[in-house]
Protein backbone atom coordinates (compact mmCIF):
# COMPACT_ATOMS: atom_id res chain seq x y z
CA UNK A 1 0.00 0.00 0.00
CA UNK A 2 1.23 3.39 -1.39
CA UNK A 3 2.28 5.71 2.01
CA UNK A 4 0.32 8.28 3.40
CA UNK A 5 0.94 12.12 2.02
CA UNK A 6 2.44 13.77 4.69
CA UNK A 7 0.98 17.06 3.51
CA UNK A 8 -2.99 18.26 3.23
CA UNK A 9 -3.66 21.12 1.90
CA UNK A 10 -7.24 22.24 3.86
CA UNK A 11 -9.73 24.97 2.32
CA UNK A 12 -10.85 26.77 5.17
CA UNK A 13 -13.46 29.45 5.27
CA UNK A 14 -14.79 32.28 7.33
CA UNK A 15 -17.28 29.68 9.23
CA UNK A 16 -13.95 27.97 10.57
CA UNK A 17 -14.37 24.28 11.56
CA UNK A 18 -18.09 24.48 11.36
CA UNK A 19 -17.82 24.29 7.09
CA UNK A 20 -15.34 21.79 7.21
CA UNK A 21 -16.19 18.49 5.68
CA UNK A 22 -15.24 15.23 7.67
CA UNK A 23 -11.98 14.63 6.45
CA UNK A 24 -10.51 18.11 6.79
CA UNK A 25 -11.75 17.86 10.60
CA UNK A 26 -10.23 14.20 10.66
CA UNK A 27 -6.75 15.78 9.25
CA UNK A 28 -7.02 18.59 11.31
CA UNK A 29 -7.37 16.26 14.57
CA UNK A 30 -4.22 14.05 13.48
CA UNK A 31 -1.78 16.77 12.63
CA UNK A 32 1.19 17.03 13.99
CA UNK A 33 2.03 20.70 12.61
CA UNK A 34 -1.03 23.15 11.05
CA UNK A 35 0.36 26.12 9.12
CA UNK A 36 -1.45 28.65 7.41
CA UNK A 37 -2.00 33.12 7.85
CA UNK A 38 -2.91 34.30 11.17
CA UNK A 39 -6.27 34.64 10.20
CA UNK A 40 -6.98 31.21 9.41
CA UNK A 41 -5.13 29.94 12.54
CA UNK A 42 -7.35 32.34 14.54
CA UNK A 43 -10.52 30.79 13.22
CA UNK A 44 -9.45 27.22 14.74
CA UNK A 45 -10.05 25.84 18.53
CA UNK A 46 -7.10 24.09 19.76
CA UNK A 47 -6.13 21.58 17.69
CA UNK A 48 -3.86 20.23 19.68
CA UNK A 49 -1.26 20.83 17.10
CA UNK A 50 1.86 23.36 16.97
CA UNK A 51 0.60 25.90 15.07
CA UNK A 52 2.71 27.74 12.37
CA UNK A 53 1.83 31.36 10.79
CA UNK A 54 2.80 31.28 7.07
CA UNK A 55 5.33 33.92 7.14
CA UNK A 56 5.81 37.06 4.47
CA UNK A 57 7.15 36.90 1.94
CA UNK A 58 4.78 33.76 0.55
CA UNK A 59 7.75 32.26 -0.91
CA UNK A 60 9.11 31.75 2.84
CA UNK A 61 6.46 30.11 3.87
CA UNK A 62 7.30 26.97 1.37
CA UNK A 63 10.48 26.93 2.08
CA UNK A 64 9.31 26.23 6.17
CA UNK A 65 6.70 24.01 4.87
CA UNK A 66 9.08 21.47 2.42
CA UNK A 67 11.39 21.82 6.07
CA UNK A 68 8.41 19.77 7.50
CA UNK A 69 8.74 16.43 5.79
CA UNK A 70 8.31 13.02 7.62
CA UNK A 71 5.32 15.01 10.13
CA UNK A 72 1.94 15.27 9.48
CA UNK A 73 1.18 18.68 8.25
CA UNK A 74 -1.88 20.43 7.37
CA UNK A 75 -1.78 23.60 5.35
CA UNK A 76 -4.63 26.23 5.62
CA UNK A 77 -5.82 27.98 2.47
CA UNK A 78 -8.77 29.89 1.43
CA UNK A 79 -11.82 27.85 0.17
CA UNK A 80 -10.72 25.77 -2.69
CA UNK A 81 -6.80 25.85 -3.41
CA UNK A 82 -6.84 25.64 -7.11
CA UNK A 83 -8.89 28.13 -7.99
CA UNK A 84 -6.84 31.48 -7.85
CA UNK A 85 -5.60 29.25 -4.14
CA UNK A 86 -2.25 28.88 -3.02
CA UNK A 87 -3.11 25.02 -3.59
CA UNK A 88 -0.80 24.81 -7.25
CA UNK A 89 1.75 27.04 -5.68
CA UNK A 90 2.29 24.64 -3.36
CA UNK A 91 1.49 21.19 -5.19
CA UNK A 92 4.10 22.29 -7.72
CA UNK A 93 7.31 22.06 -4.89
CA UNK A 94 5.76 18.50 -4.28
CA UNK A 95 5.81 15.49 -5.68
CA UNK A 96 2.75 14.04 -6.79
CA UNK A 97 2.79 11.58 -3.83
CA UNK A 98 3.47 13.38 -0.93
CA UNK A 99 0.34 15.69 -0.50
CA UNK A 100 -3.50 16.04 -0.83
CA UNK A 101 -6.00 18.22 -0.96
CA UNK A 102 -9.55 19.03 0.60
CA UNK A 103 -11.33 21.96 -0.94
CA UNK A 104 -13.49 24.47 0.62
CA UNK A 105 -16.37 26.80 -1.29
CA UNK A 106 -14.45 29.31 -2.91
CA UNK A 107 -15.43 32.46 -2.45
CA UNK A 108 -16.83 32.54 -6.29
CA UNK A 109 -19.74 29.92 -5.50
CA UNK A 110 -20.36 31.80 -2.67
CA UNK A 111 -21.10 35.24 -3.89
CA UNK A 112 -23.06 33.19 -6.70
CA UNK A 113 -25.27 31.59 -4.38
CA UNK A 114 -25.57 35.07 -2.50
CA UNK A 115 -26.67 36.78 -5.48
CA UNK A 116 -28.12 33.67 -7.71
CA UNK A 117 -25.94 34.50 -10.71
CA UNK A 118 -24.78 31.42 -12.93
CA UNK A 119 -21.04 30.77 -12.55
CA UNK A 120 -20.61 29.30 -16.49
CA UNK A 121 -21.42 32.60 -17.59
CA UNK A 122 -20.03 34.91 -15.00
CA UNK A 123 -16.08 35.91 -15.35
CA UNK A 124 -14.22 34.85 -12.19
CA UNK A 125 -10.96 36.90 -11.88
CA UNK A 126 -8.16 36.72 -8.87
CA UNK A 127 -7.00 40.36 -8.69
CA UNK A 128 -5.44 40.14 -5.03
CA UNK A 129 -2.06 39.75 -6.47
CA UNK A 130 -2.83 41.02 -9.95
CA UNK A 131 -2.82 44.44 -11.76
CA UNK A 132 -6.84 46.03 -11.92
CA UNK A 133 -5.82 46.59 -16.10
CA UNK A 134 -6.21 42.54 -16.04
CA UNK A 135 -10.06 43.52 -16.07
CA UNK A 136 -9.49 45.57 -19.47
CA UNK A 137 -9.96 43.33 -22.07
CA UNK A 138 -13.16 41.73 -20.50
CA UNK A 139 -15.13 45.22 -19.79
CA UNK A 140 -18.42 45.48 -21.82
CA UNK A 141 -21.95 46.55 -20.69
CA UNK A 142 -23.39 43.41 -19.78
CA UNK A 143 -21.06 41.81 -18.11
CA UNK A 144 -20.99 39.91 -14.95
CA UNK A 145 -17.66 39.30 -12.92
CA UNK A 146 -16.73 38.22 -9.37
CA UNK A 147 -13.34 39.33 -8.75
CA UNK A 148 -11.23 38.65 -5.49
CA UNK A 149 -9.43 41.58 -4.12
CA UNK A 150 -6.06 41.78 -1.80
CA UNK A 151 -7.66 43.96 0.73
CA UNK A 152 -10.49 46.22 1.71
CA UNK A 153 -8.87 49.77 0.37
CA UNK A 154 -8.65 47.97 -3.26
CA UNK A 155 -12.48 48.00 -3.43
CA UNK A 156 -12.14 51.80 -4.26
CA UNK A 157 -9.61 50.94 -6.36
CA UNK A 158 -11.33 49.24 -8.64
CA UNK A 159 -14.55 51.50 -8.44
CA UNK A 160 -11.60 54.56 -9.42
CA UNK A 161 -10.62 52.17 -12.49
CA UNK A 162 -13.75 51.75 -13.64
CA UNK A 163 -14.96 55.39 -13.41
CA UNK A 164 -11.84 55.99 -15.36
CA UNK A 165 -12.04 53.33 -18.19
CA UNK A 166 -15.76 54.90 -18.86
CA UNK A 167 -17.36 52.47 -16.56
CA UNK A 168 -18.62 54.10 -13.71
CA UNK A 169 -22.32 53.23 -14.01
CA UNK A 170 -21.40 49.82 -12.93
CA UNK A 171 -23.35 48.29 -10.02
CA UNK A 172 -20.94 47.04 -7.72
CA UNK A 173 -22.06 44.38 -5.11
CA UNK A 174 -19.55 44.14 -2.01
CA UNK A 175 -19.37 40.99 -0.12
CA UNK A 176 -16.59 40.80 2.97
CA UNK A 177 -15.97 37.65 4.82
CA UNK A 178 -18.24 35.92 2.81
CA UNK A 179 -20.25 32.88 4.90
CA UNK A 180 -18.86 33.97 8.29
CA UNK A 181 -20.70 35.59 11.13
CA UNK A 182 -19.09 39.36 9.87
CA UNK A 183 -20.27 38.90 6.65
CA UNK A 184 -21.74 41.52 5.30
CA UNK A 185 -22.86 42.68 2.14
CA UNK A 186 -23.54 46.29 0.36
CA UNK A 187 -23.99 48.01 -2.83
CA UNK A 188 -23.12 51.09 -5.03
CA UNK A 189 -22.45 52.06 -8.73
CA UNK A 190 -18.92 52.76 -9.05
CA UNK A 191 -19.11 56.32 -9.34
CA UNK A 192 -21.15 56.48 -5.90
CA UNK A 193 -19.46 54.31 -4.01
CA UNK A 194 -18.14 55.36 -0.48
CA UNK A 195 -17.00 53.70 2.75
CA UNK A 196 -14.85 51.40 4.17
CA UNK A 197 -14.43 47.62 3.29
CA UNK A 198 -12.38 45.05 5.28
CA UNK A 199 -11.00 41.90 3.95
CA UNK A 200 -11.32 39.14 3.33
CA UNK A 201 -13.56 41.07 0.24
CA UNK A 202 -14.55 40.77 -3.60
CA UNK A 203 -16.80 42.61 -5.65
CA UNK A 204 -19.43 41.07 -7.88
CA UNK A 205 -19.58 44.25 -10.68
CA UNK A 206 -22.42 44.36 -13.29
CA UNK A 207 -20.74 46.28 -15.99
CA UNK A 208 -22.42 48.73 -17.33
CA UNK A 209 -21.33 52.56 -18.92
CA UNK A 210 -20.06 53.78 -22.14
CA UNK A 211 -16.41 52.74 -21.81
CA UNK A 212 -14.27 51.42 -25.43
CA UNK A 213 -15.31 47.92 -25.44
CA UNK A 214 -12.37 45.59 -26.56
CA UNK A 215 -12.92 43.31 -30.10
CA UNK A 216 -12.81 39.95 -29.88
CA UNK A 217 -10.93 40.00 -33.29
CA UNK A 218 -7.68 40.78 -35.00
CA UNK A 219 -7.54 45.38 -34.99
CA UNK A 220 -8.07 47.04 -31.83
CA UNK A 221 -8.14 50.47 -32.53
CA UNK A 222 -4.70 52.22 -32.65
CA UNK A 223 -5.52 54.99 -30.20
CA UNK A 224 -5.49 51.90 -27.47
CA UNK A 225 -1.49 52.19 -27.84
CA UNK A 226 0.58 54.82 -27.02
CA UNK A 227 3.17 55.43 -30.13
CA UNK A 228 5.96 57.72 -31.39
CA UNK A 229 4.12 56.76 -34.91
CA UNK A 230 5.75 53.63 -35.17
CA UNK A 231 3.29 51.09 -34.79
CA UNK A 232 1.68 48.47 -37.59
CA UNK A 233 -1.88 50.26 -38.09
CA UNK A 234 -5.22 48.45 -37.53
CA UNK A 235 -5.97 47.20 -41.07
CA UNK A 236 -2.21 46.12 -41.41
CA UNK A 237 -2.19 44.26 -38.02
CA UNK A 238 -5.53 42.37 -38.11
CA UNK A 239 -3.13 41.13 -41.54
CA UNK A 240 -0.41 40.24 -39.53
CA UNK A 241 -2.43 38.31 -36.46
CA UNK A 242 -3.82 36.37 -39.37
CA UNK A 243 -0.85 35.12 -40.92
CA UNK A 244 0.43 34.65 -37.64
CA UNK A 245 -2.45 32.27 -36.77
CA UNK A 246 -1.80 32.45 -32.80
CA UNK A 247 -2.83 29.05 -30.77
CA UNK A 248 -3.10 28.05 -27.54
CA UNK A 249 0.24 27.68 -25.54
CA UNK A 250 2.25 29.52 -28.18
CA UNK A 251 4.98 32.20 -27.80
CA UNK A 252 5.80 34.77 -30.24
CA UNK A 253 8.77 36.81 -31.20
CA UNK A 254 7.98 40.18 -32.07
CA UNK A 255 11.29 41.43 -33.37
CA UNK A 256 11.19 45.63 -33.84
CA UNK A 257 8.27 45.56 -31.79
CA UNK A 258 7.82 49.60 -31.86
CA UNK A 259 4.66 49.93 -29.49
CA UNK A 260 3.97 46.55 -28.36
CA UNK A 261 0.46 46.10 -30.60
CA UNK A 262 1.36 43.10 -32.34
CA UNK A 263 2.45 40.96 -29.39
CA UNK A 264 -0.26 42.72 -27.42
CA UNK A 265 -2.72 41.70 -29.86
CA UNK A 266 -1.30 37.93 -29.83
CA UNK A 267 -1.47 37.57 -25.83
CA UNK A 268 -5.18 38.92 -25.76
CA UNK A 269 -6.15 36.05 -28.06
CA UNK A 270 -6.06 33.97 -25.57
CA UNK A 271 -4.38 33.58 -22.28
CA UNK A 272 -2.47 30.51 -22.27
CA UNK A 273 -0.01 32.77 -25.25
CA UNK A 274 3.14 34.83 -24.36
CA UNK A 275 5.32 37.26 -26.44
CA UNK A 276 8.89 38.29 -26.64
CA UNK A 277 8.94 42.01 -27.83
CA UNK A 278 12.64 42.93 -28.70
CA UNK A 279 12.86 46.46 -29.47
CA UNK A 280 16.50 48.51 -29.79
CA UNK A 281 15.38 51.62 -28.76
CA UNK A 282 15.00 52.27 -25.10
CA UNK A 283 11.89 55.00 -25.18
CA UNK A 284 10.17 52.14 -27.64
CA UNK A 285 10.79 49.21 -25.21
CA UNK A 286 9.39 51.55 -22.16
CA UNK A 287 6.21 52.64 -23.82
CA UNK A 288 5.63 48.83 -25.07
CA UNK A 289 6.01 47.80 -21.31
CA UNK A 290 3.27 50.77 -20.93
CA UNK A 291 1.51 49.58 -23.03
CA UNK A 292 1.26 46.07 -22.33
CA UNK A 293 0.21 47.27 -18.72
CA UNK A 294 -2.46 48.95 -20.04
CA UNK A 295 -4.07 45.50 -20.77
CA UNK A 296 -3.18 44.18 -17.74
CA UNK A 297 -0.44 41.65 -19.46
CA UNK A 298 2.16 40.45 -17.65
CA UNK A 299 2.56 37.39 -20.79
CA UNK A 300 4.49 40.25 -22.42
CA UNK A 301 8.21 40.35 -21.68
CA UNK A 302 10.40 42.66 -23.69
CA UNK A 303 13.72 42.68 -24.54
CA UNK A 304 16.13 45.64 -24.74
CA UNK A 305 18.40 44.97 -28.28
CA UNK A 306 18.99 44.58 -31.51
CA UNK A 307 18.43 41.69 -33.61
CA UNK A 308 19.56 39.30 -34.34
CA UNK A 309 22.25 39.13 -31.20
CA UNK A 310 19.39 40.51 -28.27
CA UNK A 311 18.12 36.37 -29.36
CA UNK A 312 20.31 34.59 -27.69
CA UNK A 313 19.00 32.86 -24.93
CA UNK A 314 15.40 33.08 -25.46
CA UNK A 315 12.99 30.59 -25.54
CA UNK A 316 12.46 29.16 -29.09
CA UNK A 317 8.77 30.67 -30.30
CA UNK A 318 6.17 28.59 -32.43
CA UNK A 319 5.68 31.76 -34.31
CA UNK A 320 7.83 35.11 -35.46
CA UNK A 321 7.04 38.52 -37.13
CA UNK A 322 9.29 40.76 -37.94
CA UNK A 323 8.04 44.28 -37.67
CA UNK A 324 11.58 46.29 -38.15
CA UNK A 325 15.08 45.71 -38.23
CA UNK A 326 14.43 43.36 -41.46
CA UNK A 327 18.08 42.60 -42.51
CA UNK A 328 19.58 39.74 -44.41
CA UNK A 329 22.04 38.94 -41.54
CA UNK A 330 18.40 38.41 -39.25
CA UNK A 331 16.69 36.43 -42.08
CA UNK A 332 20.20 34.18 -42.04
CA UNK A 333 19.91 34.16 -38.15
CA UNK A 334 15.94 33.05 -38.45
CA UNK A 335 17.10 30.62 -40.62
CA UNK A 336 19.37 28.77 -38.80
CA UNK A 337 18.05 29.08 -35.24
CA UNK A 338 14.39 28.75 -35.15
CA UNK A 339 13.11 24.97 -35.25
CA UNK A 340 11.13 23.59 -38.01
CA UNK A 341 7.32 24.54 -38.06
CA UNK A 342 7.80 27.41 -37.23
CA UNK A 343 5.39 30.12 -38.42
CA UNK A 344 7.68 33.40 -40.12
CA UNK A 345 5.92 36.77 -40.75
CA UNK A 346 7.57 39.71 -41.93
CA UNK A 347 6.65 42.75 -43.38
CA UNK A 348 8.86 45.35 -45.60
CA UNK A 349 8.16 48.72 -46.69
CA UNK A 350 10.96 50.02 -48.35
CA UNK A 351 12.05 49.03 -51.85
CA UNK A 352 15.34 47.11 -50.64
CA UNK A 353 13.17 45.34 -47.59
CA UNK A 354 11.03 44.00 -50.35
CA UNK A 355 13.68 42.47 -52.38
CA UNK A 356 14.84 41.06 -49.84
CA UNK A 357 12.27 39.35 -48.60
CA UNK A 358 11.25 38.64 -52.66
CA UNK A 359 14.50 36.95 -52.69
CA UNK A 360 14.28 34.65 -49.37
CA UNK A 361 10.54 33.79 -50.33
CA UNK A 362 12.60 32.33 -53.48
CA UNK A 363 14.75 30.04 -51.31
CA UNK A 364 12.21 28.76 -48.86
CA UNK A 365 8.91 29.31 -50.48
CA UNK A 366 5.42 30.90 -48.59
CA UNK A 367 2.96 33.55 -49.16
CA UNK A 368 4.13 36.79 -50.70
CA UNK A 369 1.02 39.16 -50.18
CA UNK A 370 1.10 42.89 -51.06
CA UNK A 371 -1.54 45.27 -48.93
CA UNK A 372 -2.71 48.23 -50.71
CA UNK A 373 -4.78 50.43 -48.45
CA UNK A 374 -6.19 53.85 -48.72
CA UNK A 375 -8.33 55.95 -46.79
CA UNK A 376 -10.94 58.23 -48.00
CA UNK A 377 -10.04 62.34 -47.11
CA UNK A 378 -10.78 65.73 -48.05
CA UNK A 379 -10.07 66.83 -51.41
CA UNK A 380 -10.58 70.46 -51.67
CA UNK A 381 -14.95 70.58 -51.61
CA UNK A 382 -14.90 67.08 -51.63
CA UNK A 383 -13.40 63.78 -51.13
CA UNK A 384 -10.63 61.32 -52.31
CA UNK A 385 -8.61 58.41 -51.70
CA UNK A 386 -5.26 58.68 -49.78
CA UNK A 387 -3.40 55.88 -50.55
CA UNK A 388 -1.17 54.69 -47.57
CA UNK A 389 2.62 53.11 -48.39
CA UNK A 390 2.27 49.52 -49.44
CA UNK A 391 3.21 46.53 -47.39
CA UNK A 392 4.51 43.34 -48.53
CA UNK A 393 3.83 40.00 -46.13
CA UNK A 394 5.53 37.43 -46.13
CA UNK A 395 4.81 34.46 -44.76
CA UNK A 396 6.27 30.74 -44.51
CA UNK A 397 6.19 27.84 -42.18
CA UNK A 398 9.94 26.61 -42.19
Amino acid sequence: MAEAPWLTIVGLGEDGPDGLCSASREALADADIVMGPARHLGLLPDPGAELVEWPVPFADGLKALEGFRGRRVVALVSGDPFWFGAGSVIAARLGAGEWRALPGRSTFSLAAARLGWPLETTLCLGLHAAPMARLRPHLAPGLRAIVLLRDGAAVGDLAAYLRAEGFGESRLTVLEALGGPRERVSMATAADLSGTFSHPVCVALDVAGSGTVLPRVSGISDRFFETDGQITKRPVRALALSALAPMPGERLWDIGGGSGSIGIEWCLADRSLQATAIEPRPERAARIRANADRFGLDRLSVVEGQAPGALAGLDLPHAVFVGGGLSEALMVDLAARLPSGTRLVAHAVTLESEALLAGWSARLGGELLRIELAEAAPLGARRGWSPSRPVVQWRVVL
